[in-house]
């Protein structure tokens, strides 16, 4: 994606929105704090559709004008290096997504009673300007209006929500630093479900009513599922959890949006420990490139196997023997999940089936204790930050003691199926 832009870091964002399901229709204010990390005397940000109708820049009005999906903001004085200073959008209109190049619906996908909001990897700018890239992490308040009857669901903890005049106001605060593909602020009726885990996490979940029967008995395992990941990865990365469960049968995908993952109908268990396992790898630990989704993708997929194999059903090794008997024409091995080339890939099998084989396939080489030492050292030691596939390859030599070099390439880089291991 090319989202994202340079000469600037948000530190914070503050999100006001008023949504009108029936009318389908946005307005809203946006207040960035960032840092420019270089003299700006105009700066972009990401914003597709709406219309703009006021910018202003440490509370002096600035000048803009739209260029394709950028809001290109021109402060009355440049702003010098190391400068912290607040933008202010005000914007509104008819919110709708972005098409993926693989086809998918991204951003505000419009629901019968309110909205899907899903933004990976490009959808945040189709409800509010950002510095659209996971290298750019922020701490985000979204204080969402919708009408009396109707929930909206974002990141983080809930501080309190409020009814009047037939509208009800929800303020939510995500203090963890987060990727913009990440926040979420997804409307409708739901029943909602509030509780504190023994271990003091802050569980939310908002299910659809139509999906209540078939989410019921898998959303109840989220905090055993977060138990028994965070016995594996290490502490779970944040003070919220949750789950919402949409009835979007148009959408096709769930998301690991951060601490409330959303799914578009009833989750099956495998769904909700992948997108629970991306709250440590993904969203805690973000990806400094695209190229990486395999980072993301391939541990989260490895963690349902990992599920798998620990609660009676097959084993790791029987889940990659499957998927290695797939003849060598297969879509699984299409490309390298270390190199997925254009963006209509990076969601693909090969970045997901062949990325989870290439963390076994570590496994196998390095034992199992040396393994999970890794991801558990990985997830810790990348806590609210980045990585790379370099880093991890380094960690995973540092740990193991083994060079590891040739296996990486052979796995992640190498087109076509790899050799039998």
């Amino acid at each position: 994606p090319l989202a994202g832009n340079g000469g600037y870091d948000v530190s914070h964002y503050d999100l006001t929105l008023r949504y009108d399901p029936a009318a389908r229709h946005l307005d809203a204010t946006a207040v960035l704090t960032a840092r420019a990390t270089a003299r700006l005397t105009r700066f972009d940000l990401d914003l597709k559709g709406l219309k703009v109708t006021g910018v202003s820049v440490d509370h002096v009005k600035a000048s803009f004008r739209r260029d394709g999906q950028e809001l290109v903001v021109t402060p009355r004085t440049a702003l010098r290096p190391g400068h912290r200073f607040q933008v202010a959008v005000t914007y509104s209109g008819t919110p709708g997504p972005v098409t993926d190049p693989d086809g998918s619906p991204d951003g505000w996908i419009p629901t019968d009673d309110g909205a899907f909001v899903a933004g990976e990897p490009q959808g945040a700018m189709t409800w509010f300007p950002a510095n659209n890239h996971p290298l750019d992490k922020a701490s985000y308040d979204f204080t969402l209006t919708v009408p009396q009857g109707h929930t909206a669901v974002a990141n983080g903890v809930l501080l309190g929500s409020r009814t009047a005049h037939g509208r009800t106001t929800y303020r939510w605060r995500q203090s963890e630093p987060m990727a913009a593909y990440l926040a979420t602020a997804t409307i409708g009726k739901f029943r909602v479900e509030q509780f504190t885990t023994r271990g003091g996490i802050r569980v939310y979940n908002a299910v659809d009513p139509r999906e209540a029967k078939a989410a019921a008995p898998v959303v109840r395992q989220l905090p055993a599922v977060l138990d028994w990941e965070s016995g594996l990865f290490g502490p779970y990365p944040f003070r919220a959890a949750g789950a919402i469960v949409d009835h979007a049968p148009d959408v096709g995908y769930a998301l690991e949006t951060q601490t409330r993952p959303l799914y578009d109908s009833a989750p099956d268990l495998s769904t909700l420990v992948h997108e629970s396992a991306h709250q440590w790898f993904g969203d805690s630990v973000s990806l400094t490139r695209w190229q990486d989704i395999w980072l993301n993708e391939g541990f989260a997929t490895y963690a349902e196997w990992l599920y798998t194999e620990q609660h009676g059903g097959d084993s790791a090794q029987q889940e990659f023997d499957a998927l290695y008997a797939r003849p060598a024409g297969d879509r699984l091995w299409a490309f390298p999940p270390g190199d997925p080339g254009s963006g209509e890939n990076i969601f693909d099998t090969p970045v997901y089936a062949r990325g989870a084989m290439t963390l076994h396939e570590l496994r196998r080489t390095v034992g199992d204790r040396a393994f999970f030492r890794i991801l558990r050292a990985w997830a810790t030691d990348h806590r609210g930050g980045h990585g790379t596939t370099a880093q991890f390859t380094a960690l995973a030599e540092r740990i193991s003691g083994k060079d590891l070099g040739t296996l990486m390439r052979t796995w992640l880089e190498t087109a076509g199926k790899p050799a039998a291991p």
